[in-house]
């Protein structure tokens, strides 16, 4: 699937794209994970928002959010008609860089996808809001 990458701080985000991307995670994490939680949790309003437009919609999205000398990525989401094309992994590429260590807390069923990228266990696995995470972390090598 072809589709454009987009990367935009908070402040950079149009009122339809921060709705769009609002309501891709609210989809998926809440109603189709069964997590009621707080999406909105403050820390989109320091973050990098990276997401693919095809056609004018957001098929899959993460965010990045600065933290001292490393970032944390996390969200990472994708619309479930859209899954299994390498939507996430465009992503994650896009944002990875050999500079910077990543830290992520990955659903714990995603371990092994995030390994593929370069990320290492850091911890042991824990709850969530009711669904088991991991805590990774990725060491540049560079620099």
């Amino acid at each position: 699937m072809s589709g454009t990458i987009q990367d935009l701080w908070f402040d950079q985000l149009t009122t339809r794209q921060l709705h769009d991307l609002l309501r891709l995670r609210c989809d998926v994490f809440v109603v189709e994970q069964n997590c009621p939680y707080a999406e909105v949790d403050g820390l989109d309003l320091v973050a990098r928002h990276v997401w693919i437009d095809s056609d004018g919609d957001i098929v899959a999205a993460l965010r990045v959010i600065p933290d001292d000398d490393h970032v944390k990525v996390g969200r990472v989401v994708t619309h479930p008609q859209h899954r299994s094309r390498g939507l996430a992994r465009r992503l994650l590429l896009h944002v990875l860089d050999d500079t910077h260590m990543v830290e992520i807390e990955a659903q714990a069923h995603l371990a092994d996808w995030y390994r593929g990228f370069g990320f290492e266990l850091t911890g042991p696995e824990f709850d969530l809001d009711g669904i088991a995470h991991v805590p990774m972390k990725r060491v540049p090598t560079v620099g």
